[in-house]
Parts: C-alpha cells; sequence; structure tokens
C-alpha cells in the first residue's frame, strides 16, 4: 500500500466520508483510495467551486469534510474558497500534494499560503508518521474548529507504508465553564435587566446551545436574535427578533436598540451585527460569551466579557438562576463529540462552530422541541404581550410595507422589484428548503424575505466578503440536507463568475432553483460610487441572457420581468424536477438595497 492509500483510508476511518475537489496527478491515488474506503466524491469543475461547497457541506452537515486538489496551481485556484473556511473557522481537511522539487514548475510556499488566510498547515513527514500525522489533522480541524491544509510531499505519497492498526481520533477536550467572578457578573446582569436581548452567533448553531439559550432567555424574559450565519435558529419561537444587524426589520431594529441588556453568544457583536454600534441604545450593557479569550471585545468595547462555552455558560447562568451551583454545564456534550461547538465568533472573525454532529436531527421535533411557536410567558422583562403581538405582526420584512417600483426602467425595459420578486417566491418555494445567498447589493433580499425552516436551512458564506461563492454554496448545502429544496440566491457578477459549476448541479442532478438578480452591474459599487458622480462604466455591464447560459447546461430556464413570468415557477415546480431551474430575474436597481444603503450611509 502506498503512503496516499493508508492516508486516504485513515481519513474515511476517521469520518470524513466526503471529499470534494478537481483531480490531477498529484491527488488521484489519495482521492480514489478515500473512493475505494467508502467516501463520496464530488468532482467539481473549479478547485475554488470544490472548496466552497466542502465549506458549505461541512457546516450544513455538521462534519469534518476534505477538500483533494492538485500540487501548486489546484491548491492556488481553491485559495478564495480555503480562505472562506478558514476564516470561518470551518473544519476542513484540504488535501494538498506538494512538490519536493525547488524546480518545479508547481513549487510554492504552500505553508505560507495556508498561515496567510488562517488555516493550519500540517505536513506528512515519512511513511513510518503518516496515519498518525492524518489522525492530528483530522483531530486538529474537529476539535480545534479549523480549516487544516495537510501537506502530502509527492515523493513519500508514492512511498510503501507500514501496517498499522486501527485508527482513532483523541478524545474531545471538555466544555470550558467561566471562572466563578465572571458567572456571577453574568448572573448579576441577568438578574436586574429590564429588557435583555440575547444575539446567538454561529457559535450557538447547535441543539445543546440552542436549548440552552431558549430555557436560560424565558427565564430571563430575553428576547432572541441572531447574526446572519445563525438565521432560523430561533424560528420557532415567539420572541424571535429573527436577524441582528443591517438586515434587521424596523421592529427589531427598534426593540434591539430598546435593551438595556446586548449579550452575544458565540457572536462578535462586530460591525455588520451591530450596525457599527448603532443597534446598541445608550447605557446598555453589553457581554460578549466566547470561549477563546482573544476573540472578547475584539470588534467593540464591552461592559464585559466571559470566557467560557455558549452551552455550558447559559446552563451555569440558569443553574445560579435557580438556586443551583452554577456549575451544571460544565461537562455537557453536544452529540458524540464532548463540543457542541457554541462559542465561536460571527462571520467575519475567524471563528466558526455551526456543527451539530447529530446529523439529520430536526430542531422543531426530534430534538425535544415540541411543534410550533414557543418562548416563555408573557410578562416577564421584555416579553410583554404588546411586543409579542407586534413580533407576530410587523417583525418580516416581507410585512412593511413598501412601493413596488417594478415596470420600465429607463431603456424601457420591463423589470421586477427585487422585494415582490422575492416575496412571491417565498409564497410558490416548498417551506422544506436549505438558502444560499451570494456576496452583493442584493443579497438581503433573499436573505430576509425566503423564509427558512431552522438555521440549517440557510448557509452564508461570507466571511471573505466575496462575490462568486453563493452558487457552490448551494451544492455543498444541498449535497448535505437532500431532504429538501435548494435555492441558490446569486447576483448576475457572482453567477457569471461561478458559471462552471451549473454543470456540477445538472451532472449531480440536484433539482435546485437558482435565482439570479440580474441587474446588468455590480450593484453594491453603482450604488457605492454613483451618488459622488464617478463614471460607472467599470462596474456596468451590457444585458447578458443568463437565462440562455442555464438552458446550455441542461438547465429549465425562465426570464422573469414581472410577476406573470412567474408561471414558469409555478410549471417547474409542479412538474418531475428532473432538471434544475435557473430563474434569470431582471431586477430594477434604481436604489440601494436598505442595508447597503444603511452601511454606506454610515
Amino acid at each position: 500500500m502506498r503512503v496516499s492509500e493508508a492516508v486516504g483510508r485513515a481519513l474515511v476511518d476517521l469520518g470524513v466520508d466526503h471529499v470534494f475537489g478537481v483531480v490531477g496527478s498529484g491527488n488521484f491515488h489519495i482521492t480514489n483510495a478515500m473512493v475505494d474506503a467508502g467516501a463520496r466524491f464530488v468532482a467539481a469543475r473549479h478547485e475554488g467551486g470544490a472548496a466552497t461547497m466542502a465549506d458549505a457541506y461541512a457546516r450544513t452537515a455538521g462534519a469534518v469534510a476534505s477538500l483533494s486538489v492538485h500540487q501548486g496551481c489546484g491548491l492556488t485556484n481553491a485559495m478564495t474558497g480555503i480562505a472562506e473556511a478558514a476564516k470561518s473557522r470551518t473544519p476542513l481537511v484540504v488535501l494538498a500534494p506538494e512538490a519536493t522539487s525547488p524546480t518545479s514548475n508547481f513549487a510554492v510556499d504552500q505553508d505560507a499560503l495556508a498561515r496567510a488566510v488562517g488555516a493550519v498547515p500540517v505536513r506528512i513527514t515519512s511513511p513510518e508518521t503518516a496515519v498518525g500525522e492524518t489522525v492530528d489533522a483530522v483531530a486538529t480541524a474537529l476539535h480545534q474548529r479549523r480549516t487544516v491544509l495537510l501537506n502530502l510531499p509527492l515523493d513519500i505519497q508514492d512511498r510503501p507504508a507500514p501496517e498499522h492498526g486501527p485508527v482513532h481520533l483523541p478524545v474531545p477536550p471538555e466544555a470550558l465553564v467561566p471562572p466563578g467572578d465572571q458567572l456571577h457578573r453574568l448572573v448579576e446582569a441577568l438578574g436586574t435587566a429590564a429588557r435583555p436581548v440575547f444575539v446567538a452567533g454561529r457559535g450557538a448553531r447547535s441543539p445543546g446551545a440552542r436549548e440552552a439559550l431558549i430555557s436560560l432567555a424565558d427565564r430571563c424574559g430575553a428576547l432572541l436574535a441572531t447574526s446572519a450565519v445563525a438565521k432560523g435558529l430561533f424560528h420557532d419561537q415567539d420572541f424571535s427578533l429573527d436577524v441582528s444587524g443591517g438586515f434587521s426589520s424596523p421592529l427589531a431594529a427598534e426593540l434591539i436598540h430598546g435593551a438595556d441588556l446586548v449579550i452575544g453568544w458565540g457572536c462578535a457583536l462586530n460591525m455588520w451585527t451591530m450596525r457599527h454600534g448603532r443597534l446598541i441604545g445608550d447605557g446598555a450593557t453589553v457581554v460578549q460569551v466566547d470561549d477563546t479569550a482573544d476573540a472578547l471585545g475584539t470588534h467593540r468595547e464591552l461592559t464585559f466579557g466571559v470566557l467560557g462555552d455558549v452551552t455550558a455558560t447559559a446552563q451555569a447562568a440558569l443553574a445560579r438562576l435557580d438556586g443551583g451551583t452554577g456549575r451544571d454545564g460544565g461537562t455537557n456534550r453536544d452529540g458524540d463529540t464532548g463540543r457542541d461547538g457554541g462559542t465561536n465568533r460571527d462571520s467575519d472573525t475567524g471563528r466558526d462552530g455551526d456543527l451539530r454532529f447529530d446529523r439529520g436531527v430536526r430542531l422543531d421535533g426530534d430534538a425535544g422541541v415540541p411543534p410550533g411557536r414557543g418562548g416563555g410567558d408573557v410578562g416577564t422583562g421584555y416579553r410583554t404581550r404588546e411586543v409579542r403581538d407586534r413580533l407576530a405582526t410587523s417583525l418580516r420584512w416581507r410585512d412593511v410595507p413598501f412601493t413596488d417600483v417594478g415596470g420600465p426602467d429607463d431603456t424601457g425595459e420591463n423589470r421586477i422589484d427585487p422585494r415582490t420578486l422575492t416575496i412571491r417566491l417565498d409564497d410558490l418555494l416548498p417551506a422544506e428548503r436549505v438558502v444560499a445567498v451570494d456576496s452583493g447589493n442584493f443579497m438581503g433580499y433573499p436573505s430576509m424575505y425566503l423564509q427558512v425552516p431552522d438555521e440549517a436551512g440557510f448557509c452564508f458564506t461570507q466571511a471573505f466578503q466575496s462575490i462568486g461563492l453563493g452558487l457552490a454554496t448551494a451544492v455543498g448545502a444541498a449535497l448535505a440536507r437532500p431532504d429538501r429544496l435548494p435555492v441558490a440566491a446569486l447576483g448576475d457578477g457572482g453567477a457569471l463568475m461561478s458559471t462552471a459549476e451549473l454543470d456540477t448541479v445538472r451532472r449531480l442532478g440536484l433539482p435546485m432553483v437558482v435565482v439570479v438578480y440580474n441587474d446588468d452591474a455590480y450593484g453594491a459599487e453603482v450604488h457605492h460610487f454613483g451618488p459622488d458622480g464617478d463614471d460607472l462604466g467599470t462596474v456596468v455591464f451590457p444585458p447578458t441572457d443568463i437565462a440562455a447560459i442555464g438552458r446550455g447546461y441542461g438547465f429549465t430556464a425562465v426570464t422573469v420581468r414581472s410577476v406573470a413570468d412567474l408561471a414558469g415557477v409555478s410549471s417547474w415546480l409542479d412538474g418531475p424536477r428532473d432538471t434544475p431551474l435557473l430563474i434569470d430575474a431582471k431586477v430594477r436597481a434604481d436604489e440601494p438595497s436598505w442595508w447597503l444603503a444603511e452601511a454606506f450611509g454610515h
């Protein structure tokens, strides 16, 4: 057996059962070894797409995924996707063959590439140590929630591997309970707050963290919000505010601003989640809970920080409030990992934790949460009857009145209002969906007007704020949740940047809906620089028939300029769905979306 084969088999034995990539000479044997051992290989058309597919799969499935690339150029092609994963602290193992001759065309400093984007470089150094080093790489990815670049020198890959016994991951570390003084201060703040708001970030995306936060919020009368990456976490709660930050609806922003205590649970409370701090009311106590010391206060001044695991901290605080010792959460384990991923920071802070490690568990039934709405008694803390009634009728963006601007643009061509488009799609598409959103001016509409069934129904690869990742994100999320309709929401710029992966969607037979918000421009730049009178020729393009491109890849495609054109979407939904669907939505873009206007107005 070659070293490459031994490493590939060990990866699968350790639970890495999905590998994404583009195969060349350097990664041919290790990829085939993983397939022979039972892993599924997903071939992308570009390494950048493969990296993002692997990232999205890991986030949505709650499992370590792997990316397999060719040495040198294959790795550099994948670097944007790897950077997104590393900044999000996605547990991902990148299999990176390495040229061993400095004169090779493929020779690059792969360790430096990894460190430059926040990934952890690990190297196979000998046939005798190869399997052990593989175990270390997977353990680092899983237990430390890191993206690991596993360098596989070509000369070592081809050498004979010694026999080895079964491989196992080391025991994970215990969840971190906060120091007693910090826990006391947190409980004191909770006990005295009249209008508390919890903001759960990426680090609270686990059943254990969700249940602990709901129980503590019920006890304290707190309203529940999330950062964008955790959207859907509190979908069934009466006192949920949905997303905090630039995407917040007017009512959510009003209530968050009115809080006298704001606690970020596994959330950085960064510029996006707190609108540059403008969501925080004067005199409010601001607290952040995280299990990494250097995460506390990175993005804003805190009243105080709490160094602890989200689940353990919330459970300990609840026990203290109920008269217990406050340390009953210290050994709580989520699934079979000993970690709940529940203390990581938001998308642009370099932490991840949206792993559930209980693949397939439905948070609205199987995890002990009764179906329907919930959220505690009226009359406690911020939970007044008036607040509950307002949330029931006025929280969603689709419930906010607006003037439909659809109709002819300055060229005489009809274009649909993106709000009208997205509301109608929300009504048409099945509720059991997984939504992936690319970056750009348009992104607030699908993020906030398309409802999702829970946090596993929303995959938001925005830590690096790169356009062009949305389609590959949808592929990875779709493979992790085959029980749901995958929906990719893209701008025309990101769609054209990632067109090659339309072939991957068709080849995999995914019944995906790809919605392209097509304004024939890089809309964010248009609205950023246009008001200053700058020449926009570099960011505005001639019209493109993206529907025709979709048909060329085997999609059913419709062009939408008005609500009437959505009849084609209904027909596809009513049919066998044996081809994916592409919607080329010609949207009005006279004004920036609300979140972009707010961001540029800062």
